[in-house]
């Protein structure tokens, strides 16, 4: 996530320039019990599973979808990487089969609604079985890069019947994709491959979907499509950021699992960082302007604040049980249409530091992290005693702080820094309705083997899925205001934001979905919501989304059953 570590805003006030408020800056004991003498209490006693608001929420209906990897090669399990980000989206549509390719079984194609297949393997084995059904199926094809020869070598009249052939791999650098009167960017990498190149012998059979740039300004189809297939000449999950030429591919799924959606364009903010170390005032001033322009909006929230190096000076610890004036200010946030998301019991893990300052709203909490000699955040692995339980415990503890001060059960969770292990999404699913982050997804998992997790992507998402974990996810796909470098992370300025938010209208129903830090000044805010407003996005909120219902404090939260 861009630029969270609070100092790089300026420490101790972290007002992006502004001025904390007076109330805020007076002793902070009587506000927030930082300056108190009175010590918190101990961690609540974690509540199990079955008094929290987890629900059961799947896709109804929808597509089945065979998807079929490779998995041969020094770099094969780049296959199942590759095959999970697929799946992830996919998800959104319905529920999906996934599976190496080598394992293909005579049928198995008519036994789904349409063909993902993922050639991340040069000269990967395809059997005769699997090629001549995929020549002989009318249910949609989507077919990724490699091995698309072998196709071809199966039926001589590929070119006539298709309008199109394959012909080299390009070895030209493409820096953009041209789709839906948009230009979106592509990594130069050379990592990332070269594109295949075509010829296309039948322009009224075959239609160039997307079209490819070279950096000298010359074209070639980036995706093609004829009859009820469609080829896209590279890996699309590869090399990506939030508005690149993957979400181009997210809009093509539509066209093979649910061609009949109609155009959407909605919008999301979340709040961040919301502890009991924030200042209730600039809480109030963003919930009222947000109200004013008819905003739903949730709130990132963590129950309990631990500083163990005093790096904000704030005192070692700060707790709601301490802070009535906070505790009303998030009940403020809610009655303005909030929807509280549980971030976490800490934002930060026990006495480490994680890899930053030790502090709530800096550190990672379910899992370890390291400043390399790069000066990069490296993610590093599994939490000490990592397990299920472990994860459950500080969920557990957290929702009991929150609900002791007659705030609503939380119905979804954010993992603080988007990071965590296999248990810890686990133990999510057990305790959540859904999950309202970025994902991280480790080889060796698809299939439900054990993690390697050396070996990962992270992926965001354009629109809703239920991933790999079972967990409805609600995507985050923009990102959030950080106006400084940080850890070899450019600045994400506001324009940036809503330059990723452009890209994202190409996909049919998506969203701009975006963080906002509480610290940061209200005009960032401000030009972010109504420039998304300006641009056709309509404002929803992550309950909705989500198909949840979150109660009023005070009140039970219920789940709901429906789906968007």
């Amino acid at each position: 996530m861009w630029g969270e570590k609070r100092a790089d805003l300026g420490k101790r006030g972290r007002a992006a320039g502004g001025v904390v408020s007076l109330a805020f800056a007076v002793c902070c004991g009587a506000m927030l019990g930082g300056c108190a003498d009175e010590a918190c209490p101990a961690p609540a006693k974690p509540v199990p599973p079955d008094m929290a608001a987890r629900g059961s929420l799947t896709t109804p209906g929808g597509t089945r979808a065979l998807i079929l990897y490779d998995t041969t090669g020094q770099w094969g399990l780049f296959g199942e990487l590759h095959a999970i980000q697929v799946a992830n989206l996919v998800s959104h549509f319905g529920t999906y089969t996934a599976k190496p390719v080598s394992e293909y079984a005579a049928g198995e194609l008519e036994q789904h609604d349409a063909l993902v297949y993922i050639g991340s393997t040069y000269e990967e084995p395809l059997s005769d079985v699997f090629l001549n059904e995929t020549l002989a199926t009318t249910k949609p094809v989507i077919w990724l890069y490699h091995n698309i020869w072998k196709l071809q070598a199966k039926l001589p009249t590929f070119a006539e019947q298709f309008g199109w052939r394959w012909t080299k791999f390009d070895t030209g650098t493409v820096e953009k994709i041209r789709y839906k009167n948009q230009t979106l960017p592509r990594d130069t990498n050379p990592d990332n491959g070269a594109l295949s190149d075509y010829e296309i012998t039948k322009p009224d059979v075959a239609k160039v979907v997307a079209t490819a740039v070279r950096t000298d300004g010359t074209t070639l189809p980036w995706a093609m499509r004829s009859r009820n297939f469609t080829y896209v000449g590279e890996i699309p999950v590869r090399y990506t950021t939030t508005n690149d030429r993957y979400v181009v591919f997210a809009d093509l799924l539509f066209d093979a699992l649910a061609p009949a959606t109609a155009e959407r364009h909605r919008a999301m903010v979340r709040i961040e960082n919301v502890g009991p170390d924030s200042d209730p005032v600039k809480l109030r001033q963003i919930a009222d302007y947000l109200k004013s322009k008819n905003v739903p909006f949730s709130f990132g929230f963590y129950p309990r604040y631990v500083d163990p190096y005093a790096y904000y000076e704030r005192g070692p610890e700060l707790c709601l049980s301490r802070s009535p004036e906070l505790v009303s200010g998030v009940k403020y946030l809610i009655e303005k249409g909030g929807t509280m998301v549980l971030y976490g019991l800490t934002h930060q893990l026990d006495r480490t530091k994680n890899p930053f300052s030790g502090a709530s709203g800096d550190d990672y909490e379910f899992y370890l992290a390291s400043v390399d000699a790069t000066n990069s955040v490296v993610l590093s692995g599994p939490v000490p005693n990592d397990s299920e339980q472990w994860s459950m415990d500080r969920m557990g503890s957290a929702i009991a702080e929150v609900t002791a001060m007659g705030l609503p059960v939380p119905v979804i969770f954010e993992f603080p820094r988007y990071a965590a292990s296999v248990p810890a999404y686990r133990a999510a699913k057990k305790y959540f309705a859904a999950r309202y982050d970025r994902g991280l997804y480790f080889a060796g998992t698809l299939r439900g083997g054990e993690p390697d997790y050396q070996h990962y992507v992270s992926q965001s998402f354009p629109y809703e899925v239920t991933d790999l974990y079972g967990s409805r996810v609600v995507p985050e796909n923009l990102g959030g205001y950080s106006p400084n470098a940080w850890f070899n992370e450019p600045p994400h300025l506001v324009a940036n934001l809503l330059d990723a938010a452009r890209g994202n209208l190409v996909v049919r129903d998506g969203f701009a979905s975006f963080y906002h830090q509480w610290y940061s000044d209200l005009p960032i805010l401000q030009q972010l919501v109504e420039g998304l407003q300006g641009m056709g996005y309509t404002f929803v909120s992550a309950a909705e989304v989500a198909g949840v219902t979150q109660g009023a404090p005070n009140a039970r939260t219920t789940v709901s059953t429906t789906q968007n």
